[in-house]
């Protein structure tokens, strides 16, 4: 009997090889975790879900980035790509060292106990709360554009510009929180790469018909700029906090590692681009959110903003997907529907009335990515797979790579909060 039982777990094992050097039977951390389920997201499903949690808002700040930190700073963007992938596949990897992981929570707890969990889950939720807010933002702000001078009067109360837009963006969004099932979300989730993917294209079509490419004041260098830069290109890759979650809805997740690396390359390709285009095109005149600078009444300004105006629509569910799930399984209310729509709600009410009062854009998401994405993509990753695989015997090599990550990740978390607090504060 005791043979069996060992024959199916090798046999449910998602690894066919050890993650890392050392012996092999009970005492291996990689747990024999059943690599196929009956139900969840399939294989393409769940490309699109990763893609759209990786590809997000901080696109229509790369050109705003390469103008901060220079060209040169590209250079950077492709390191920041390569390290927030390689942090992906660490967090999958700790998902697999005890099959009671199934959250980014839950991986803290498995490495550094309770203290470990709620540290996690403050970074997380805050970082995913203050990303939906960004969202509503954005909607705000481009729809203003789109459409100026817009006001009504709801209740008593005249809503105009910003604040309207936010307000209708809320409403709009607000049915897609109810949606408890990723699967059922993966078709949200095309909609919104299919709006980058255009929203990329009224670019090229604006630098082809209204500023043939000339740029103006382009930087090479800028080192006072650099940390600005740094935490903008991490908040292209902000999505760590819900690998866990896309991780455990899958069918087959043993596959995760090749979704992971398939999302990471098509969205650093559309970040490139858009970066270079933008800052080819307005140069150092950019603002934090580039379709700010297409000229207004053009075709190609208004796909531009209906696109942007798309992806946030399509990605808010995923992103607060955590958030409500912690909250229901905090109140017991896991599966009931009632509890779930009411959840939701109530999140979204909030996000809507801060992002209401926010007028800063540009550096809220430099905050965004150089303290809060830091830690949930750079630190937490790396302190947890040392913390959990440090008894198996990690290779040296390995060891001073994640120590580099490290370095690196707290060299961005100091300047670049330090930075972005600066301009915030000299906002008011």
């Amino acid at each position: 009997m005791e043979d069996q039982k060992t024959s199916l777990g090798a046999t449910a094992s998602p690894l066919c090889e050890p993650l890392l050097p050392g012996k092999r039977g009970d005492d291996d951390l990689e747990a024999h975790l059943p690599p196929y389920r009956a139900t969840g997201a399939s294989f393409s499903k769940t490309c699109l879900n990763l893609t759209n949690a990786v590809s997000g808002i901080g696109v229509l700040s790369m050109p705003y980035a390469v103008s901060q930190g220079g060209w040169l700073s590209l250079g950077l963007f492709a390191l920041v790509g390569a390290v927030c992938y390689y942090t992906g596949t660490l967090i999958e990897r700790c998902m697999r060292a005890d099959s009671s992981i199934t959250s980014y929570p839950d991986v803290g707890r498995f490495a550094f106990g309770a203290a470990g969990k709620r540290t996690i889950a403050f970074f997380m939720y805050l970082e995913l709360y203050l990303v939906a807010i960004s969202f509503l933002v954005l909607e705000g702000d481009n729809l203003d554009k789109l459409l100026p001078g817009a006001s009504v009067e709801l209740f008593g109360c005249e809503l105009h510009g910003k604040q309207l837009f936010i307000v209708l963006a809320g409403a709009v969004i607000l049915p897609t929180t109810w949606l408890k099932n990723l699967g059922m979300l993966a078709y949200v989730s095309a909609l919104g790469l299919v709006a980058s993917a255009a929203l990329t294209a009224s670019l090229v079509w604006a630098g082809v018909s209204e500023s043939a490419f000339r740029g103006r004041n382009s930087n090479v260098l800028n080192l006072a700029g650099l940390p600005t830069s740094l935490g903008l290109y991490f908040v292209c890759f902000t999505g760590h906090a819900v690998f866990p979650t896309i991780y455990s809805s899958m069918k087959n997740n043993k596959h995760f590692s090749q979704v992971l690396l398939f999302s990471s390359v098509l969205c650093s390709l559309n970040y490139g681009i858009t970066a270079v285009l933008g800052y080819l095109i307005y140069g150092d005149d950019v603002q934090s959110q580039v379709t700010l600078n297409l000229p207004s009444g053009r075709l190609y300004t208004k796909i531009a903003i209906v696109m942007t105006l798309t992806n946030p629509l399509a990605k808010y569910a995923l992103l607060v997907a955590p958030i409500t799930s912690a909250i229901e399984e905090k109140f017991s209310a896991a599966g009931s529907g009632p509890a779930r729509v009411a959840i939701g709600t109530t999140v979204l009410v909030s996000t809507v009335a801060v992002a209401s009062v926010v007028p800063f854009f540009g550096y809220l998401m430099s905050f965004i990515g150089s303290f809060l994405s830091v830690m949930a993509t750079v630190l937490f990753p790396c302190l947890c797979y040392l913390k959990i695989y440090k008894a198996q015997g990690i290779r040296r090599v390995e060891v001073a790579t994640i120590v580099g990550i490290l370095l690196l990740g707290a060299f961005v978390a100091v300047t670049g909060t330090y930075t972005s607090l600066l301009d915030i504060i000299g906002t008011f």
